[in-house]
Parts: C-alpha cells; sequence; structure tokens
C-alpha cells in the first residue's frame, strides 16, 4: 500500500511490513518532525538568508525575501545538512520568535505579532 500524508504534519504513514521505499519517506517524515515540533526560530524578518547559518537554525521567511529564500514567504526555513529546506505552516502552528521574546500563531493571514512571553 502506498503511502498515505498526513494532513496537520505533511507525515506520511501507512507503508506495508517489508515495503521498499519507505526509505526516503521516513528520512522525510524526521526532518519534518525536527523542524517543526516545538518550534521555535531565530528571526522572522529577514530578507535574506544569514550569511553563516548553522545546521538546526530555524526561520520564518519574511515577505518580499531574495536569494535561497525568494518566494517562501512565512515559511519555516530550516539548515540541514548544509541546505536549506522550508516547511508550510499550518493554521494553528504556535511558534516562539526568538529576536523578539513573542509567542506567534500562524493564522489564514499568515503570523500573528504574537505575544510577550
Amino acid at each position: 500500500m502506498p503511502a498515505v500524508t498526513d494532513p496537520n504534519l505533511g507525515l506520511n504513514y501507512g507503508w506495508t511490513l517489508g515495503e521498499s521505499g519507505w526509505a526516503a519517506g521516513m528520512d522525510a517524515n524526521l526532518k519534518r518532525l525536527g523542524a517543526v515540533v516545538s518550534l521555535s526560530v531565530i528571526d522572522r524578518d529577514l530578507g535574506t538568508p544569514p550569511a553563516s547559518p548553522l545546521n538546526g537554525d530555524r526561520y520564518i521567511v519574511a515577505a518580499a525575501a531574495t536569494g535561497a529564500w525568494a518566494g517562501r514567504t512565512d515559511q519555516i526555513a530550516v539548515r540541514i545538512a548544509g541546505a536549506w529546506e522550508y516547511h508550510v505552516p499550518k493554521i494553528g502552528w504556535t511558534c516562539f520568535v526568538e529576536d523578539e521574546g513573542v509567542l506567534s500563531v500562524y493564522k489564514a493571514a499568515g503570523w500573528s505579532p504574537g505575544i510577550a512571553v
């Protein structure tokens, strides 16, 4: 049976025991979980990716971003194995924005301004 995609976190599941091809799906699941569970980002108003990001660094991509982040507004950009990976937020995701000290929620209109915590 082909894998099914969870509508909330976008995780794949439903492989048949011994089914070939599950490894790529499981790798994607683990990367996604590492990126979005207990979500905290460094910043959310950068117009370009930082020059020297570390693996594990996470950002919310600002509107009108350029470079590797172009066209990724409001997505979570995560540095994994020296490359950027992106995750489209779902309504209700919460995120701590480190440089602002606020907790923000993703709504239909985008990320909320946040409340101080």
